[in-house]
């Protein structure tokens, strides 16, 4: 029986469902598949040491990683080669072993798009705020865009960060602004993205006041644990039409097993996976 070894770097990762997310789909398909936890919180150190845990990693005998928050970015310049659509939003998710060489691959992007499309399919998207420009910020502004995204302003707590990202998706279509600005932006917008850690299991909170949120307003939260956010309560609450995270982690993590394993992973029955881990 063919047996896969796979991990997860992150922050925080100890409720991830990655793990038996993948794991459960391997089943299914007839293959030996470990996913493993590799949480810098519990070894005690920073995003900073992504570079040697990734080559520990190979060492021993890992077939690919995934990558999340804070180490989507960082863990650029330590692997060997990078897919176009990862070169291109400067933000990796899902890592590779060729041999001797690490390649970067991002899921999140198509992830995201794949559940818009599937739960918001008639949504607006002429104007659209997204608070978040990290790792998984790109991936969401990347994927607003591809789906016809007139305009995404992008809102970040290092302004800095979110104007980098607009300028690496060119003048025109994205912006950015302080969040400060959140009250004039938002009564105008027909989307709010919410791209950061906030709303997890370990970073409760609202990412924005509530009384922001609006009628005409949906709102896509890309985090997953839990599936229905402070946020999307508060949302829901003011007649907002929602999109939880759920969708994002299927659809990236289908992709990043097809990119593991060479098999081809049934999307519907890893929603399946999802609810009943959800709700156990």
């Amino acid at each position: 029986m063919t047996s896969y070894l796979i991990g997860l770097i992150g922050s925080g990762i100890g409720p991830s469902l990655s793990p038996p997310l993948h794991e459960r789909e391997a089943a299914f398909l007839g293959l030996r598949y470990l996913y493993r936890l590799i949480d810098i919180d519990e070894l005690g150190v920073s995003g900073d040491a992504v570079g040697e845990l990734v080559r520990t990693a190979r060492r021993f005998g890992f077939d690919g990683l995934n990558v999340t928050h804070p180490c989507k970015q960082a863990v650029i310049e330590h692997l060997d080669g990078l897919s176009p659509d990862a070169a291109t939003l400067g933000a990796v998710n899902t890592v590779i072993f060729e041999g001797d060489r690490g390649i970067g691959h991002n899921t999140d992007w198509t992830g995201f798009a794949q559940a818009f499309a599937r739960g918001l399919p008639d949504a607006r998207t002429r104007r659209i705020v997204q608070l978040g420009a990290g790792g998984a910020g790109a991936a969401v502004a990347y994927a607003l865009l591809t789906l016809g995204a007139d305009h995404i302003t992008l809102v970040d707590a290092e302004p800095a960060r979110a104007r980098a990202l607009a300028a690496r998706f060119g003048e025109g279509r994205v912006g950015a602004a302080l969040p400060a600005d959140l009250p004039r932006l938002m009564p105008d917008a027909d989307g709010l993205v919410h791209a950061t850690p906030t709303g997890m299991a370990h970073h409760p909170g609202l990412p924005l006041p509530a009384e922001l949120l609006h009628p005409d307003l949906w709102v896509a939260d890309i985090v997953y644990r839990p599936l229905r956010t402070e946020l999307l309560r508060e949302a829901e609450v003011r007649g907002c039409r929602t999109l939880n995270g759920g969708g994002m982690v299927v659809f990236q993590a289908a992709q990043a097993f097809r990119l593991f394993t060479g098999r081809e992973p049934d999307a519907e029955r890893m929603f399946a996976h999802l609810t009943s881990l959800v709700t156990a």
